[in-house]
C-alpha cells in the first residue's frame, strides 16, 4: 500500500475509493505525514466491532478503567452570585 499525497488523492479519488472497496486500505498524507486511512465500511465495522452507533456516554461507561473507584454524582446546586445585589454599597458610584 503506497501512501497518496492529499492533492493526488483528491484528483484520483475514484481510484482511491475503488482500492479501498477491494479491501486495500489507502493511506493519505498531508505535508509528508500520514493523516488518514481510507478503508471499506466492512473493514471499518470489523475494527469497530459493532454495527450499532455508540454514544459518547456509552463509550466512556464501557471503556473507562474503574479499578474500584466510585465517581459520585453531584446533586444539583443552583447558581448563587458572589455579589450581594441588595447591598446599597454595590449601587453607589463612588
Amino acid at each position: 500500500m503506497r501512501p497518496w499525497q492529499l492533492q493526488e488523492a483528491k484528483a484520483r479519488f475514484s481510484e482511491v475509493f475503488e482500492l479501498a472497496m477491494r479491501g486495500e486500505p489507502q493511506t493519505v498524507t498531508r505535508r509528508g505525514k500520514d493523516a488518514v486511512v481510507i478503508l471499506s465500511r466492512d473493514q471499518y465495522q470489523s475494527l469497530r466491532g459493532s454495527n450499532e452507533k455508540e454514544t459518547l456516554i456509552s463509550f466512556l461507561l464501557h471503556n473507562t478503567p474503574r479499578d474500584g473507584i466510585e465517581i459520585p454524582i453531584p446533586e444539583y446546586a443552583p447558581y448563587e452570585p458572589k455579589v450581594d445585589f441588595s447591598d446599597p454599597a454595590f449601587w453607589s458610584e463612588e
